[in-house]
């Protein structure tokens, strides 16, 4: 009877495979949603297929666009989880954490089936009930959740430890006040031996405990160190950002005052010269450098990372970067430019992400980037943003790279201006201008001459772009620029764009003193200027024609300013004015009170006509241009400069508004208002501080915790090893540490002096090892039994190295 049920079982079991190969195999099962009773309808079926089917069209419905309402489905699935089929399980812990808010009392319902799950005797059913019961959002079984944590901590399993260390952030955004049993909770899986729990701890910690907690990391800080290589992406990213924080709280940054070392030359001189001790020049304060000294600690946690350069992921490359570029910037980042560099070949959007990271790193060590300045130049298909970034590095490593790398670059510059591209001339342009700030005169020389070269280009953006970075360029250094002014000046008979014509306009009035210009003898640069451009004014533009009257002030008011000092000098050496300023200027008052200079002018004699001064007729004849001038601001600005001039023994007002020096223009990177935020954050793509979270200060020396919190108890480092105990390179991965205790004879089922092999057990059940054969293996058995203490000591030590033993 009993072989009858068997083979019917198996019939029985044959028929469903035969029936879901149909299945599978024959046209595609419509996707027609099915009525809300017939899906209960298969939720109630006895058969496993019929309820994963129910389920997954509940599931399909709940992740529909737009979301199909399933809350009336909730007992029906709940009803499921009596149902010992192991497929439906996770499906009914998905519906159960998606709906478990919207109806909570039934929801508790099914509390007391997760925690029988939370005993079965498979580890991954375990874990995935610890998961369920931590993400069903109702406060009232905070507590229920926190047992259920301290009861996976303790699992023999390290997936289902991983899953409670996960499941202490959920508890904790659940309930606030299961904070310090969380912490405890951490501070056990943190020193778990397994590396992916530790790493799943990490994280946890990260979102869970405040960064100024380190009691729970000193003991577990050099396991940590050497379980990183090992962790998943995620435990590395949170790891790294944890060790970064505690390295500044934990390690001061000591700095030791070493003698500069000697150059050819003075070993050279030393030799030769035959020098006495009282004869020896003193050493100064430029003999000596500043050598800054790491910790023992910190240098392993920054030699563990190393290899993690390597990782695919490119947000763990960043972390890397992040933590050498905080914690040791001169010696151990400049290992991690290449993998920066190479994350160039991704695709856009971690290019992009990377590139802001390249231009964050580039503003504190530029000259880093210089061997790679061939992977910035740009291409014509790349993204506006990633030109932009890639011309704000070309200028930050432009005057740390060598004359022949700044042609290359500048030709680079000069062939982008020219582009049909308007945004792509203007950031080359500006990119051109910051170049010219370098400190080396000869670079600036260039990048001035490329810029004034582009002046007579017949696009006008161009023009009128690169007429705006030479005038910030002057206004920098006026005093060095008098030849370009009055060369920008003889550009005005060809140049077309209205913004180069008012900019250099501009310049003339503003710099004429620096130009060279005698306006106490009526002559010079700017009057003569002024006097061209006034007899072209009614073809110019509104903007130069506000230029051109501003220029007429400003001479005008040099003028009189001119006058009035001679004036002045004359009545201290006791001489007389033949003809006194201010009665002529009088009744030039008079006659402005009255209208404009044209009336005053045909009223005046003959003879006083010709006396008056060509910049004084010149002014009254721009006032007159300015009258019928149709832009009412312009009008404006004339009355204004009128009123300000009218009285010219009183011009220190006038002085103060035109001639006053203007502040310097300041052309800092695009970048420099992100140096604040944090390498590898989401604030500096975005450009804004999203958390606030920033990096502490290096501690003082002396108030750092002792150095022998972080000694490990016990074996500890028999633990886990981390590196090659053997040669000191590079990490020992699990299979190779597994290949190597089994070479050595060490392990499970395998057996040391005379064990049988896996050869000698598979020849016994072949039955082709004789009686006499597995006679003398039992013996050698009982001789291996017989071994002194010693070597079993040793087999043990090495099998704890292994972490096949704990």
């Amino acid at each position: 009877m009993e072989s009858i049920s068997r083979i019917s079982s198996l019939l029985e079991t044959a028929r469903d495979l035969t029936l879901e190969a149909a299945r599978d195999a024959g046209p595609r099962k419509s996707t027609r949603p099915l009525p809300v009773p017939q899906i209960k309808k298969l939720l109630d079926s006895r058969q496993e297929r019929e309820v994963l089917d129910g389920l997954r069209r509940i599931i399909a419905m709940q992740y529909a666009n737009p979301p199909q309402a399933t809350l009336t489905f909730f007992p029906a699935v709940l009803k499921t989880l009596s149902h010992p089929y192991p497929s439906t399980r996770p499906l009914v812990y998905n519906y159960l954490i998606h709906h478990a808010e919207l109806d909570p009392d039934t929801a508790l319902l099914s509390i007391n089936t997760i925690q029988k799950s939370l005993s079965d005797s498979n580890p991954r059913v375990r874990a995935m009930a610890l998961k369920t019961m931590a993400g069903i959002r109702v406060p009232v079984i905070s507590q229920i959740v926190s047992l259920a944590i301290k009861k996976g901590v303790s699992d023999l399993s390290p997936l289902v430890r991983k899953a409670a260390a996960l499941a202490c952030v959920k508890c904790v955004r659940l309930d606030e006040t299961t904070r310090p049993q969380v912490e405890e909770y951490l501070a056990v899986l943190l020193a778990d031996k397994q590396y992916y729990v530790a790493g799943a701890a990490v994280q946890a910690f990260m979102e869970v405990c405040s960064t100024e907690r380190f009691d729970s990391i000193h003991p577990v800080y050099r396991r940590l160190c050497r379980m990183v290589v090992d962790m998943d992406e995620w435990g590395q990213i949170a790891l790294l950002k944890l060790m970064t924080v505690y390295a500044r709280r934990c390690f001061p940054r000591r700095i030791k005052r070493t003698k500069r070392a000697q150059t050819r030359e003075q070993k050279v001189q030393d030799f030769y010269e035959d020098l006495e001790p009282e004869t020896q020049p003193q050493s100064s304060e430029a003999d000596y450098e500043e050598t800054s000294i790491a910790d023992p600690d910190l240098t392993l946690f920054l030699t563990s990372i190393a290899p993690l350069l390597q990782s695919r992921t490119s947000a763990v490359i960043l972390a890397v970067a992040s933590a050498y570029l905080y914690l040791a910037p001169t010696t151990h980042l400049p290992s991690a430019i290449g993998p920066l560099i190479a994350l160039l070949r991704s695709p856009q959007d971690i290019q992009q992400v990377a590139l802001h990271n390249m231009v964050q790193v580039c503003l504190a060590q530029p000259s880093l980037f210089v061997p790679y300045y061939r992977h910035f130049l740009l291409r014509s298909t790349e993204p506006p943003h990633a030109r932009g970034l890639k011309l704000e590095v070309l200028t930050l490593i432009f005057p740390s790279c060598s004359p022949d790398i700044q042609s290359l670059l500048l030709a680079e510059l000069g062939h982008f201006s020219r582009s049909p591209d308007p945004a792509l001339v203007r950031e080359s342009v500006r990119a051109i201008g910051r170049c010219a700030q370098s400190p080396n005169p000869t670079s600036s020389r260039r990048c001035l001459a490329l810029l004034l070269n582009q002046l007579h280009s017949s696009d006008d953006n161009l023009v009128g772009e690169a007429m705006q970075v030479i005038r910030h360029l002057i206004q920098r250094s006026p005093t060095e620029h008098r030849k370009t002014v009055i060369r920008l000046a003889k550009n005005l008979d060809h140049l077309t764009s209205a913004t180069a014509r008012a900019g250099i306009v501009w310049l003339v009035g503003e710099f004429a003193d620096c130009a060279g210009d005698e306006v106490g003898q009526g002559g010079g640069v700017a009057a003569d200027v002024w006097r061209i451009l006034v007899k072209g004014y009614a073809g110019e533009g509104e903007e130069v024609r506000g230029q051109i009257v501003g220029l007429g002030a400003k001479v005008y008011l040099r003028w009189l300013n001119e006058r009035k000092k001679e004036k002045e000098e004359k009545m201290d050496n006791g001489v007389g004015d033949e003809l006194s300023l201010s009665t002529r200027t009088g009744e030039n008052h008079d006659g402005e009170e009255r209208g404009f200079a044209e009336d005053v002018l045909a009223h005046q004699p003959q003879e006083e006509k010709t006396t008056s001064h060509p910049i004084e007729l010149l002014w009254q004849h721009t006032l007159l241009l300015a009258r019928y001038t149709p832009s009412y601001h312009l009008r404006d600005r004339a009355r204004l400069y009128r009123a300000l001039l009218a009285i010219p023994s009183s011009t220190e007002l006038a002085s103060l508004l035109l001639l006053a020096p203007k502040p310097v223009p300041q052309a800092p990177s695009p970048s420099e208002s992100r140096r604040a935020y944090l390498l590898g954050s989401a604030s500096l793509v975005v450009g804004e501080d999203l958390r606030g979270v920033g990096l502490p200060e290096w501690v003082e020396d002396g108030r750092e915790p002792d150095a022998g919190l972080r000694e490990e108890g016990g074996d500890g480092k028999a633990e886990y090893v981390g590196h090659r105990e053997r040669g000191g390179v590079g990490s020992v991965s699990a299979g190779e540490r597994l290949d190597g205790v089994l070479a050595g004879g060490a392990g499970v089922g395998v057996a040391k002096k005379g064990g049988r092999t896996l050869d000698a057990w598979l020849d016994e059940e072949d039955g082709k090892e004789s009686s006499g054969e597995s006679e003398g293996s039992v013996e050698s058995e009982e001789e291996t039994s017989t071994e002194d203490e010693s070597e079993e000591e040793s087999e043990s030590e090495e099998d704890e190295e292994a972490g096949l033993v704990k």
